[in-house]
């Protein structure tokens, strides 16, 4: 049975917990300090930010607001796209430990693939992890040919590539070449924005097991083996968004849900990003 401690195993062997709090578009200060706060104290142990949310310092304090220890909280962070490059990468990554106050990263993610200069930004990583200062290496809104000119460069394997994910945009053919290079996939904007939350079909799932639309979906990432971060601000849905290990979907009401895709995104498309 999946509880809010179940964790993932990646690549090079670190846990991942499998539920987590994204925390895009949170602002910095109070907002997102009381989020991440409410988040860990209420089990949560997986905090997703970036250097692009501008929202780090707050995170950070969040963290230490909770009373938890460092190394019982796994933090992804994200390089953002003008940073790229080897020297830039790693003068991001020392701004993003100073913001977070951490002397380490559990997670590191490219946060866009840039044209060419990814590869140049994952030999920074590369040295990031031999020295210790990252824990796990990984991508987000990498498509199959990003990954296969990456991995024709380099022999570190991403742990991890988030991307957009939801029951309109199920992915399933990235997620199987993932699984085969034992990429675990990660699913930001897992509620579609929002947009999913009136789907009749998952209107109606809510109303069969007891439970609001947001925590069906967020339980069809969980049976999938999907990371999943939702993200918000509010304290009251921050812990309902949690509430999702009491139940589980049945085969028919998961084939019912991956039937939804449409290849629909909410999102930018990475082959499409005006960066």
């Amino acid at each position: 049975m999946k509880t809010i401690e179940t964790s993932v195993r990646l690549n090079n062997g670190v846990k991942m917990p499998q539920f987590g709090l994204g925390v895009y578009k949170a602002e910095n200060g109070t907002e997102v300090t009381t989020a991440v706060e409410t988040a860990l104290k209420a089990g949560y142990r997986l905090i997703d930010t970036a250097s692009f949310y501008q929202n780090e310092s707050g995170v950070g304090e969040g963290i230490k607001l909770s009373g938890l220890n460092r190394e019982d909280i796994f933090i992804t962070s994200k390089v953002w796209n003008t940073d790229q490059g080897y020297e830039s990468t790693l003068n991001a990554f020392k701004k993003t430990l100073k913001e977070l106050d951490v002397e380490y990263l559990d997670l590191y993610l490219i946060h866009w693939p840039v044209g060419d200069r990814f590869l140049d930004t994952w030999r920074a990583f590369e040295k990031l992890y031999e020295e210790g200062l990252i824990k796990a290496a990984g991508v987000s809104n990498f498509q199959i040919h990003h990954l296969d000119k990456l991995l024709e460069k380099s022999s570190l394997v991403p742990a991890v590539n988030q991307v957009e994910l939801h029951p309109r945009l199920t992915q399933v053919e990235l997620r199987d070449y993932c699984q085969e290079k034992n990429i675990q996939i990660e699913s930001w904007s897992p509620l579609g924005r929002g947009h999913l939350l009136k789907e009749p079909t998952i209107e109606y799932l809510a109303k069969k097991h007891g439970k609001t639309p947001a925590q069906i979906i967020i339980r069809w990432h969980l049976q999938n083996e999907l990371v999943v971060i939702p993200k918000s601000v509010t304290p009251e849905r921050i812990v309902e968004n949690a509430d999702v290990f009491d139940f589980t979907l049945s085969p028919e009401d998961m084939k019912v849900l991956n039937q939804l895709n449409m290849n629909e995104r909410f999102g930018q498309h990475p082959d499409h990003f005006k960066f």
